[in-house]
């Protein structure tokens, strides 16, 4: 069965192709990338520009055009905090449906932290025993705690990289002293409850960290790179992340886009998420994080795996991409016909 998932989010609309049958890992068979810069395209009222409304249409209308080239039979479109939480969200996802047919569906902060959790535990296994896992996005940060196949608890943040950088630098290329402290103080109010709560149900055995914010700061730190495999052990050492912060925060967005693993479009926020990784590591009392290959889109493919056999826990319906079908008691939507040449 060729599935797809698309995820929509403040960076970009990331398309991911596999071939899943229940009882196997996915196979991967393409990955696309468009990019939707919604984080730049957001007003003081918390909406979604005009412009910012085409540039994520054009992108979701790409990856759909991609996942029919790749025989896509089913596809898990979705958005996360980007358009979730912006004030104009029905409109914006109306107008994506009238031009590509297609409706987003919408997950919560919570339902992506439980997903990515779901991912990351079938990753390492039963004997990572208590786990957490921390997700920094472009619009929120996700944590979730458990020792089984569900977490026993997951929470959400308006502490991604991207909405940090808007709402504590703004424009500043080097945010002041002011402005970096500030950002610090609300990660550690943001983190009170989740401590307690963690202190209580005991220290995780294992943490591990996903999203491409952690990535490209543990490549910065010198973990090897993506292109080595899945395979290859990647680690992130707190006391690693405290020495490369106080580059960061003397460099400019085109020069933090010159060193190792920082890519041009995250330039700008990669100093806000690393503030984020370092307050959220220092404050929970972690040493070291391992950083996890797999994340929220292979939670959803497993899921959709495991709904082969049983019954699902998966917050989203597939969209069949040849006939109009329903899967238990949803109604899956058909898309259109592709557009003539």
């Amino acid at each position: 069965m060729r599935l797809g998932v698309l995820d929509v989010g403040s960076n970009s609309a990331q398309l991911q192709v596999v071939d899943a049958v229940a009882g196997s890992p996915p196979l991967p068979v393409r990955a696309v990338k468009e990019h939707t810069h919604l984080g730049e395209e957001l007003g003081e009222d918390g909406s979604i520009s005009k412009s910012g409304i085409a540039h994520v249409t054009s992108a979701v209308e790409q990856a759909i055009s991609a996942a029919r080239d790749f025989d896509v039979e089913w596809l898990y479109p979705f958005a996360t905090a980007a358009i979730r939480d912006a004030s104009n969200r029905e409109a914006v996802l109306d107008h994506i449906e009238d031009q590509c047919g297609i409706r987003l569906q919408v997950l919560s902060g919570e339902q992506e932290a439980r997903l990515t959790y779901g991912a990351v535990r079938r990753w390492y296994g039963w004997q990572a025993g208590r786990m957490l896992i921390i997700d920094i996005g472009g619009g929120s940060m996700e944590l979730a705690f458990g020792r089984d196949q569900a977490p026993d608890f997951a929470f959400s943040f308006p502490l991604g990289a991207g909405r940090a950088t808007r709402e504590f630098f703004g424009s500043a290329p080097v945010p002041s002293a002011k402005q970096l402290k500030a950002l610090r103080k609300r990660v550690e109010s943001e983190l009170g409850d989740v401590a307690d709560r963690i202190i209580w149900e005991g220290k995780p055995g294992q943490v591990v960290v996903t999203s491409k914010t952690f990535r490209q700061l543990a490549r910065l730190c010198g973990a090897p790179k993506m292109r080595k495999g899945p395979f290859v052990r990647r680690t992130l050492a707190t006391a690693d992340l405290a020495r490369c912060l106080p580059r960061l925060k003397r460099l400019t967005p085109a020069e933090r886009a010159r060193l190792r693993g920082v890519s041009t479009a995250r330039a700008g926020q990669i100093l806000a998420g690393a503030i984020v990784a370092l307050e959220t590591l220092r404050y929970l009392e972690i040493p070291t994080v391992q950083v996890s290959p797999w994340a929220l889109r292979e939670g959803i493919i497993l899921q959709h795996q495991a709904a082969l056999t049983q019954t699902s826990e998966l917050p989203l319906h597939p969209l069949h991409l040849s006939s109009s079908t329903a899967t238990g008691d949803a109604v899956v939507t058909t898309l259109p016909p592709r557009p003539a040449n």
